[in-house]
């Protein structure tokens, strides 16, 4: 799968195409729409089952150097009501300010981001490494293991991270009860 294919069946999901619209016109700081729900609709289409199933949220991230709770929370408030006809759940975050909170959560160090792409970097697992955005010239696909994994619905740990083993496999584990289908590499 190429990325022209794997956008042209990530955009069948009528909230991703939404949300991409809505990002550009608001215009956040290196704003994209990132994983599950990209990779979730393709495997979606794949095993031919409803284009939103198994979606729990939409994730937006972007880079504002404003790092204030204040700023995150109204960003994720505008974004939220701005979509709210969509009926999903959206999770925008700043991706200039997870490490401020990220160790208490999980108990794992975060180091400071440069940008939105470093926090794509960061997920668990490889095929959900993968950011679209819309610019002024079209969309701007950022997948930097491609799409391998996504069409033949492989999930795999990312090796660059020092990442917990019980949350891969609670997610992993979550997904195929959703997508029976998936091959699951267990971590080493």
């Amino acid at each position: 799968m190429g990325e022209d294919e794997f956008l042209a069946v990530a955009l069948q999901n009528p909230v991703n195409a939404a949300i991409l619209d809505e990002l550009h016109h608001l215009a956040l700081p290196d704003a994209w729409l990132v994983s599950g729900c990209l990779v979730q609709t393709v495997w979606n289409v794949l095993t031919h089952r409803a284009i939103d199933h198994g979606i729990a949220d939409y994730d937006v991230f972007y880079f504002d150097p404003d790092m204030s709770w204040e700023a995150e929370d109204a960003v994720i408030r505008n974004l939220q009501t701005r979509l709210d006809h969509l009926g999903v759940k959206i999770e925008a975050r700043n991706q200039a300010r997870v490490h401020l909170w990220y160790p208490d959560k999980h108990g794992l160090p975060y180091p400071p981001l440069l940008c939105s792409s470093n926090g794509i970097d960061r997920f668990l697992t490889q095929s959900t490494q993968v950011g679209v955005r819309r610019t002024d010239d079209g969309l701007e696909v950022y997948a930097p293991h491609g799409f391998d994994d996504v069409e033949r619905l492989i999930v795999r740990p990312n090796p660059a991270l020092n990442f917990s083993a019980a949350n891969y496999a609670a997610k992993a584990a979550r997904w195929k009860s959703l997508w029976p289908e998936i091959t699951v590499i267990a971590t080493d």
